[in-house]
């Protein structure tokens, strides 16, 4: 019974210092969310004007621009770039997204296309490598705290692949697979076309007194349009990243939570454990004690 008690002590004192970690990673989670849901804000302006004025640069080009004009009637080859975490401890983060990819990846496969995969998370690279899965490129180190340099990276290898002829390595099209943040409590898997790039005329209604602006272009309007869809390309990778780095944390901060609450309930069945065999330990020590205590008056009233 003592090796018992022992054992259940170590084990309540490691459960112990575990939800002091599990405490620790809510806390850090909790403080970093905000900060992350304020810069994926604080990026859709821009992102809504880089659309606006793509939508009327290419109403006044005279001819498309490479980045939106589709290569192939049926794509050959196809590049999913999906976002993952770098570290652990963020529930079913990571897992979610590498799941919708797999089903694109065999969704794509059974129509007889060339999948080429971009990982952005080591999580989402330790799953290609486990699996042995050829991948064109990986990054990592950005998933938490992404900034726009590390966007940047990322969509001009994916603009370069997308430029070059299947023939010489290149895809036909470019899908993204990212977490979208709906709210603290839903965080949803998505997977969108990032090229090519369609684009919509029109995209946002004039409202009633407000004057729809009116551009100029220098020095032509095909010479505006090579810098923006850059621009719009690395907006959506941007985009796509800050979405999924404040899903992984509120999913991180969610996860702790539950952590820190069942470590909590397990301490407090091997408190209520232990001091049952405590008390039977006592009870049994007081038994023997009586026991031996009326064998000692036995024996001295036979004598």
């Amino acid at each position: 019974m003592a090796a018992g008690l022992r054992e259940l002590r170590n084990r309540r004192r490691s459960v112990t210092s575990t939800r002091k970690i599990t405490k620790a990673q809510e806390l850090i989670a909790a403080s970093r969310v905000i900060k992350a849901q304020q810069a994926a804000r604080a990026a859709i302006p821009f992102t809504r004007e880089i659309i606006r004025a793509v939508s009327s640069v290419s109403t006044h080009a005279k001819s498309d621009h490479p980045l939106t004009v589709t290569k192939a009637e049926r794509p050959r080859r196809i590049a999913l770039v999906f976002f993952t975490s770098d570290r652990g401890m963020n529930g079913a983060f990571s897992s979610n997204v590498i799941k919708m990819t797999a089903r694109l990846a065999r969704r794509m496969r059974d129509d007889n296309v060339e999948v080429v995969r971009y990982s952005v998370g080591r999580k989402g690279t330790s799953y290609l490598k486990f699996r042995d899965m050829e991948y064109a490129e990986a990054w990592d180190g950005s998933s938490a705290s992404p900034t726009y340099a590390d966007a940047q990276r990322v969509a001009d290898r994916l603009i370069q692949e997308f430029m070059l002829p299947c023939e010489e390595g290149g895809v036909d099209e470019i899908h993204a697979v990212y977490t979208r943040m709906e709210s603290m409590l839903t965080q949803a898997p998505r997977a969108r076309r990032l090229l090519p790039v369609e684009v919509v005329e029109g995209v946002r209604e004039v409202g009633e007194g407000e004057v729809f602006p009116i551009y100029d272009f220098e020095p032509d309007a095909e010479t505006v349009l090579d810098e923006l869809m850059p621009l719009y390309v690395r907006s959506r990778v941007w985009f796509y990243m800050l979405q999924s780095a404040a899903s992984q944390l509120a999913m991180q901060q969610r996860a702790m939570k539950s952590a820190t609450d069942n470590a909590t309930q397990l301490i407090d069945d091997l408190t209520r454990v232990e001091n049952q065999l405590r008390q039977a330990q006592i009870t049994q020590e007081i038994t023997e004690i009586v026991g031996g205590a009326s064998a000692l008056e036995e024996s001295s009233g036979n004598e």
